[in-house]
């Protein structure tokens, strides 16, 4: 999935309410955003022995991503928008990462060193594309693991594992020689995170390095 390029098609659900709130510091709706990412990081964290919290926590990750796109469509139709601003966007946006895949990254429903593997895949892509700003290239989304997928897989994965909960298909057993695994669907979605996210993070390296060779 790649979705950050198609960020212009939820504007519809964006703009009438960046209208309304055109009097709101932009910035306000960053912390908002950024609250929300710590919340639904603690629901998944406490959801193995809850499980009704997967559900909230997912509801709470896609408000925390509506929010985080609002506040630069405010930024731009109240005229707000500045580098201090795009800054302070980039830096909640790698805590909102840590908080909500964190979150699952040290809970009971994830090894922890696929965790571990999966916050190093999704900071690097991220820094790969902002790296690429920082030497003089465009802004950089390309690859197959952007932020939108991030946030749009951290939502469905943890319903996936709520509606399957209680049957067979909650988690996969398998064996590999003497060793037997077994893999929640939050795994499954880390695993993703983990594996997806440093060749999106290639995949950048090698597109700036292009683009530089050719200037």
């Amino acid at each position: 999935m790649v979705l950050d390029g198609q960020r212009s098609k939820v504007d519809f659900a964006l703009i009438p309410v960046a209208k309304r709130m055109i009097n709101v510091n932009p910035n306000t709706i960053s912390w908002i955003g950024l609250i929300l990412a710590f919340v639904s990081g603690l629901l998944f964290y406490l959801s193995y022995d809850n499980h009704i919290l997967l559900v909230i926590g997912a509801i709470v990750v896609i408000i925390s991503g509506y929010f985080d796109a609002l506040d630069g469509k405010v930024a731009k139709l109240s005229g707000k928008a500045s580098l201090k601003g795009d800054y302070l966007d980039h830096v909640f946006d790698r805590y909102a990462d840590v908080f909500m895949i964190g979150g699952v990254a040290v809970s009971a429903w994830c090894n922890p060193y696929l965790g571990l593997l999966a916050l190093v895949g999704v900071l690097l892509t991220s820094y790969m594309g902002t790296q690429a700003q920082a030497v003089g290239a465009p802004r950089l989304y390309a690859g197959l693991l952007g932020r939108a997928d991030r946030v749009v897989l951290s939502t469905i994965f943890p319903l996936i594992q709520f509606i399957l909960l209680g049957t067979a298909y909650a988690s996969f057993n398998f064996t590999v020689g003497n060793y037997a695994f077994d893999i929640t669907w939050l795994e499954i979605m880390m695993l993703w995170f983990a594996v997806v996210g440093n060749i999106t993070a290639v995949q950048r390296g090698i597109i700036t390095w292009k683009n530089m060779c050719k200037g």
